[in-house]
């Protein structure tokens, strides 16, 4: 099988990074177990990235290697370090390559030498439990997962920048005439076809410098894709003017110079978008004894068709430098109409979900359907193993006022609910009024175990409020024991108390007995 040289179309699967995904941390060190959290962010994804680029010319990187795919972003850590950024994936295009989904809708018309096109979008990466928390949600249990980047399928087609096209029937000699004007060196022989596919040239005229392109294959029915040219036709449609190379020494019969140019543009006319480029016309070959007396024949017709004609020969060199010149004049005045094409930047964003609005909401078949951008983005990012992550979901969905919506179009307690596109939607049973994971986890969100107002201080609390109030020999235990005794919980298990301070010799004492005088007598 043949090894193809040029391709000027493919099609291309391309894979944006994902994102990193958040982690859910609590910074740890001697007497400090519960020392806050500290998860880190998750690491964007890399985008895939076109960019014209000068020295390619061709896509056939992208014939052998049709799939490409960005590097994806690092996962969060804990104590505070977030993931690392995805890599971008640049892909250098020739100029003049058009991008279209693989619906046939142009995305973007890739012109100007550094022109850039982010054409799949690298993932966002998911927020730790750091970044998560707050008054309300102390130490977040919980962090979101990174996004997945875009992922879709293109068709890149190359269109041939060139300031000049040539077109011609086969053996015209259109080949032969660009390695004259030109250094470009195209194979040439003495058969149809022998030019597979379009080749460039860079002429000079005087100060001027510009491209020529020989368009392949040009044949009656090529519009329709008979021959080669319904392939190539396309790389006539950025030219500033199209040169007709009418051989005027064929041996095939019934042909002559102006039915010839008859059938080439009936071609262009099918193809459409090229009637108002300029037209020259170059008679080959008029170094054949027969080609010159063809030419001169048909000059003065091709003339009064409002025309200019030039009588050439590429094997000897004959008109060629009155013809450059004249695609030279065509060339300047096409430039200075031009606007000048600066390198830019193009990010695809897509059409919203929702319509502008932040979500919608429509009744199906299935049940209610919810879409937007900021549920879904949501729905993506939660980890639905974590009770606490799923609660987070719902707090916001509270909050965007979905479940409110919800009601007021009719749904009730077990409807069930959609959330995205139809092929991977998420799918939830409606209850309304229910706090997910209230019941585990009190507030959602919060850790109780962070809250000042936790049984040990109050406790606390309570002994240094009774501390002011004690009597003269009480220490703090003893106020701490006089509370647990006259607690209603310690009084309905029985008034309990622990050993108590006391000074010896006095009634305090539990061995002083007021019978005995002398024990008395001694320890006074």
């Amino acid at each position: 099988m043949a090894v193809p040289t040029f391709v000027d179309r493919v099609t291309l699967h391309v894979s944006a990074g994902r994102g990193g995904n958040g982690v859910a941390s609590v910074h740890r060190e001697k007497f400090k177990p519960l020392g806050g959290p500290d998860g880190g962010n998750g690491g964007p994804g890399g985008s895939v990235i076109l960019r014209v680029a000068t020295d390619v010319t061709t896509l056939l990187d992208y014939h052998h290697s049709p799939k490409r795919r960005a590097e994806h972003g690092g996962h969060g850590a804990g104590d505070h370090r977030n993931g690392g950024h995805g890599s971008d994936l640049v892909l250098p295009v020739p100029e003049g390559t058009v991008v279209s989904d693989k619906e046939g809708n142009v995305l973007a018309d890739m012109v100007g030498p550094g022109t850039e096109l982010v054409i799949a979008q690298g993932g966002r990466g998911g927020l730790g439990n750091a970044a998560l928390a707050s008054s309300k949600r102390k130490a977040p249990g919980f962090a979101l997962l990174g996004e997945p980047g875009d992922e879709l399928e293109i068709v890149l087609e190359l269109k041939v920048v060139a300031d000049i096209g040539l077109v011609g029937f086969p053996s015209a000699g259109k080949s032969s005439l660009i390695a004259a004007i030109s250094r470009a060196r195209p194979k040439i022989a003495d058969y149809p076809f022998t030019t597979l596919v379009p080749n460039l040239g860079v002429v000079t005229a005087g100060e001027l410098t510009f491209t020529v392109a020989d368009v392949p294959g040009l044949i009656e029915g090529a519009s329709e894709g008979r021959g080669l040219g319904h392939d190539f036709l396309r790389h006539v449609e950025r030219c500033a003017a199209i040169v007709h190379v009418i051989d005027t020494a064929s041996i095939e019969p019934g042909r002559n110079p102006l039915d010839d140019l008859d059938v080439i543009e009936n071609e262009l006319a099918r193809y459409g978008g090229l009637e108002d480029r300029p037209r020259l016309v170059a008679l080959n070959k008029v170094d054949v004894p027969d080609g010159r007396d063809l030419s001169d024949i048909t000059i003065d017709d091709l003339r009064e068709r409002g025309l200019k004609v030039f009588p050439i020969s590429a094997a000897s060199g004959e008109g060629l430098r009155q013809l450059t010149f004249a695609m030279g004049e065509i060339v300047a005045a096409a430039r200075a109409e031009k606007e000048v094409v600066e390198a830019q930047r193009i990010v695809l964003r897509p059409p919203s979900a929702d319509g502008g609005d932040d979500f919608t909401i429509k009744e199906t078949g299935e049940g209610w359907r919810v879409r937007g951008a900021k549920p879904e983005r949501w729905v993506r990012q939660t980890d639905f193993s974590n009770d606490e992550a799923v609660g987070f979901l719902a707090d916001r969905f509270n909050r965007l006022g979905i479940e409110e919506r919800l009601v007021r179009m009719g749904a009730v307690e077990g409807d069930t609910v959609l959330i995205g596109h139809p092929d991977n939607a998420v799918v939830f049973d409606f209850q309304p009024g229910i706090e997910a994971g209230a019941e585990m986890l009190g507030r959602r969100g919060e850790d109780q175990r962070f809250d000042d107002s936790r049984p040990a201080a109050r406790r606390r609390r309570e002994i240094d409020e009774a501390m002011e109030g004690r009597e003269e020999n009480e220490t703090r235990a003893d106020v701490a024991r006089r509370l647990d005794t006259t607690s209603p919980a310690k009084q309905k298990r029985g008034g309990a108390s622990g050993p108590k301070s006391y000074e010896i010799g006095t009634p305090s004492d539990p061995d002083w007995e007021e019978s005995d005088p002398g024990v008395g007598q001694d320890r006074e």
